[in-house]
């Protein structure tokens, strides 16, 4: 019997209805919480790492929702020229951040965008480098519970080409590419990442793959941004995000990715 054929990981029929559903279970907590019923805003930022969070809070920028229902995460709210969106930080890791794009997607979110600190794995480029994920290697367990096997997972072309384009029109430098997705940073040896590079993959993460999964899976629009600051905690500027100049940075790559998604007309 092949490894394949006797990992869980491929017993999922992916026509079968799930039971467990991120609505029952937000109306079952915001119940048991006594909460006001919640409809989040219609475009939503993860924040893996939660500094983008901290600093909009710190800045008197964002405000924490009272009513959002989610056991583990706080949803905050922030406005950019007049549209406001929702940000939730900390959400690391493949099956975590998917968990919680479910509930806010269960919840009135309408687009989602992702940004991630990334590892390099390119030679090519210099950090920091913000990376618009076209695909994302599946060397992680939560993408096979939304789409059949395959190497990568894919990004919307249209969507792509949307975000692509507002960002080069305001001359904000991006490359787009192939990232790989891990749940086990501390796993990877120079071999892999060798193999990686000849691939043509330019960045490691812990999200994309799961994320772009359920995209397709619910069709719900998903971008995700690798913001690659280090290259595996090998240098001495390792992950650094150009401090506060950094975060304005990010938060407006993340801002006009949203908007591009919100107003767009067909995915």
């Amino acid at each position: 019997m092949s490894v394949n054929s006797n990992s869980p990981l491929f017993e999922h029929n992916h026509n079968d209805e799930p039971v467990f559903l991120a609505s029952n279970m937000l109306e079952s907590a915001r119940i048991q919480k006594n909460l006001q019923r919640l409809t989040v805003p219609e475009g939503c930022l993860l924040d893996f790492d939660g500094e983008l969070v901290d600093y909009l809070v710190a800045n008197g920028k964002a405000k924490q929702e009272p009513a959002w229902p989610c056991f583990h995460t706080r949803l905050y709210r922030w406005s950019v020229n007049e549209t406001e969106y929702g940000i939730i930080g900390g959400t690391v890791g493949a099956s975590f951040a998917v968990l919680v794009a479910e509930e806010l997607f269960a919840l009135g979110c309408k687009a989602l965008v992702t940004i991630s600190s990334a590892g390099l794995i390119a030679e090519q480029y210099q950090t920091p480098l913000f990376l618009l994920i076209e695909q994302a290697l599946r060397d992680e367990g939560t993408s096979y519970h939304y789409l059949p096997a395959e190497r990568y997972a894919q990004a919307s072309p249209a969507l792509l080409q949307v975000v692509a384009t507002i960002l080069t029109d305001a001359g904000i430098k991006h490359e787009c590419g192939k990232s790989w997705t891990t749940d086990a940073p501390f796993r990877e040896t120079r071999k892999l990442i060798s193999a990686r590079r000849d691939e043509g993959i330019i960045s490691v993460e812990m999200e994309a793959a799961a994320l772009l999964a359920m995209g397709a899976a619910l069709n719900k629009p998903v971008i995700c941004f690798a913001h690659i600051t280090n290259s595996m905690a090998t240098r001495e500027d390792d992950f650094e995000k150009g401090g506060d100049d950094g975060h304005e940075t990010a938060l407006k790559v993340c801002a006009m990715a949203l908007s591009a998604l919100i107003n767009i007309k067909e995915v």
